[in-house]
């Protein structure tokens, strides 16, 4: 069994309550473009107004965020059997840190293990993974990316994980770049750790 596992949180651990459409209208983004890819070409000025209104919708938004219903019990028994468990978020560190003690998961990750876009640069870039897992003191081949979203994969992939891709509202037509696929959380606490 793999030892260590990094997750996204999002999507993945969490119910996703941000809108990135509004984000881009509000920071004048086209809606097709990467908000963090496109903000980090900004002149510096326009680039620090823009991190500080995404920091602080992001705060917002983190008191209003749920847990996702299989997430509590997978870590749990991740727990209990002894892995290692962290985070990697798009979002600010702050704000994955406050999302977890909203939503009730801040005691099964270790303060250290919370990784956000302040930390390392964002997925799909690898370098985060890279460095949940040395924190974590894992080697990338025995950890497990596990997110619902392509930069999730494909970060985890560069990084020499394995991934996988939680699918929670149907086919998302990146499955082949993930190693396992799930439609929630609920297969790994089944397949990973049986009874």
């Amino acid at each position: 069994m793999h030892r260590t596992w990094v997750f996204d949180m999002d999507g993945t651990l969490t119910v996703p309550v941000h809108d990135f459409q509004h984000a881009r209208s509000v920071l004048g983004i086209d809606p097709q473009d990467d908000i963090l890819g496109t903000i980090a070409t900004w002149e510096t000025a326009r680039r620090l107004r823009a991190e500080t209104w995404l920091h602080q919708w992001e705060l917002e938004l983190a008191d209003q965020t749920t847990v996702q219903s299989d997430a509590v019990e997978l870590l749990a028994r991740l727990s209990a059997a002894g892995c290692r468990l962290g985070v990697l978020t798009r979002n600010t560190r702050a704000v994955a840190l406050r999302t977890l003690a909203v939503v009730g998961l801040s005691d099964l990750f270790h303060r250290d293990h919370v990784l956000g876009r302040d930390c390392a640069p964002p997925k799909p870039d690898p370098a985060g993974v890279r460095e949940a897992v040395r924190r974590l003191s894992g080697v990338p081949g025995r950890a497990v990316m596990v997110g619902d979203y392509l930069h999730d994969v494909r970060a985890g992939r560069a990084a020499g994980t394995a991934t996988v891709l939680v699918r929670r509202k149907g086919e998302l037509g990146w499955e082949g770049e993930a190693d396992l696929v799930v439609d929630g959380l609920w297969p790994l606490t089944a397949a990973v750790l049986p009874g």
